[in-house]
């Protein structure tokens, strides 16, 4: 019965009820789709990133963190990288040498990241394969190399022409050597396309005169939720006083700073936004209490309990704010489906500023159920709040003072 009235109750002023519900309506709305455009967009840059090329965590010889050079890499070691493939949620684990060198071809000079690999391990973590746009991939032992688009547009070379690696290698010996291009590679990353370089890991060796070397294990994981505890259990397998694991958010500290800038801007936005409704909803409500005080006082006046309509004014609330609540996620739960599996590419100047920043130029949804719940309940928990004040009122109702007024 009380449900039933109190429903009946909200609509006796429909300006008023469908006023209060379209601000919960918008406020849930734009909150659900702000908040699933960041997740998604910066979840998309972190993955591609992460799965292209860095991995979730990395194991280095300590102090290459530092100082990023082939004297800071150490021996292979099979059985430091076979107890870290047994590891739950580890998927791929990746042995690398990698270094700077000076890119050639003709009069074009250009700086760039070579990297040695295992083709094979490489392919099965980072997909290799998939991203060239021309050519073939490198075969185990292959003399060939693997560039960037955008590289081997600065180069002006394509597939079978030849590009010069001239650097520095292991112990500050000369390292110089000559690679027919295999094949073109594309990156959701720009900078990526600009300036790395892949080589076989035995060519890489040879070239910086650094056998049985590496210089990093990139570990790939089955989801990022996981990369603090496959951390600290790889800690506990290495020897902390030779090596030195790192999260992909220390290798990418510009990347994870612009993610924690980037979500306090969105809860503070989020903040005005729920402000704006609780004070929509509070204002509703004690305009509606000014006006049905006298129907309060006459119901008591007749008998009716004061927690029975206290209650009822309570459940008229929550179904005021319900209403608005249950729209805004059965209008905006659509578009976020729809756009986490269709993603808006950006054109133009927006691309351009993107890729300047070293970001694919897309925009991707999240339809995470985590942050949906949470918008729920953050709302509700509004809703619950801005009930308090009709009750206390109710509650402290004197009607003989009412029915006068």
């Amino acid at each position: 019965m009380i449900i039933k009235v109190a429903w009946r109750n909200i609509w006796r002023n429909k300006r008023r009820t469908l006023i209060t519900a379209a601000s919960v309506f918008f406020a849930v709305f734009f909150g659900l789709i702000m908040r699933s455009i960041q997740i998604g967009t910066f979840g998309n840059i972190t993955d591609n990133l992460v799965s292209s090329y860095s991995g979730h965590l990395q194991i280095h010889k300590k102090g290459y963190s530092d100082e990023k050079i082939l004297n800071n890499s150490f021996n292979s070691d099979k059985s430091l990288i076979n107890k870290l493939k047994t590891l739950k949620h580890v998927k791929y684990v990746v042995p690398r040498l990698e270094s700077f060198a000076l890119a050639s071809s003709g009069e074009q000079t250009k700086g760039c990241f070579v990297t040695g690999i295992s083709p094979d391990e490489e392919n099965s973590m980072t997909k290799l394969s998939e991203k060239l746009t021309s050519g073939k991939y490198l075969l185990k032992n292959d003399k060939g190399a693997l560039i960037g688009d955008k590289l081997a547009s600065f180069l002006k070379i394509g597939i079978n022409d030849t590009i010069v690696l001239i650097g520095q290698g292991y112990h500050s010996v000369s390292a110089a050597g000559k690679y027919p291009v295999r094949g073109i590679l594309h990156f959701p990353s720009p900078k990526l396309n600009s300036s790395l370089a892949y080589i076989s890991l035995k060519e890489a060796r040879k070239l910086y005169s650094a056998e049985n070397k590496l210089t990093g294990i990139a570990v790939l994981l089955d989801s990022d939720k996981n990369t603090s505890s496959i951390k600290a259990e790889i800690k506990n397998i290495i020897n902390l006083n030779e090596y030195e694991v790192r999260d992909w958010g220390e290798i990418m500290p510009e990347l994870k700073e612009l993610i924690q800038s980037k979500s306090v801007s969105s809860y503070v936005m989020l903040g005005l936004l729920y402000m704006i409704v609780g004070f929509g909803m509070l204002g509703t409500i004690i305009m509606m209490i000014a006006e049905r005080k006298k129907e309060f006082g006459l119901l008591v006046s007749v008998g009716m309990k004061k927690t029975k309509l206290a209650l009822t004014v309570f459940t008229e609330t929550v179904f005021l704010g319900f209403t608005g609540l249950l729209a805004g996620f059965i209008v905006s739960l659509p578009i976020i489906l729809y756009y986490s599996v269709h993603p808006i590419y950006l054109g133009g100047k927006i691309a351009e500023m993107y890729e300047k920043n070293g970001f694919e130029p897309v925009i991707l949804f999240s339809s995470d159920t985590g942050y949906i719940i949470a918008q729920f309940i953050i709302v509700f928990i509004i809703l619950i709040v801005a009930s308090v004040y009709p009750v206390i009122k109710i509650l402290n109702l004197n009607p003989v003072k009412a029915v006068r007024d």
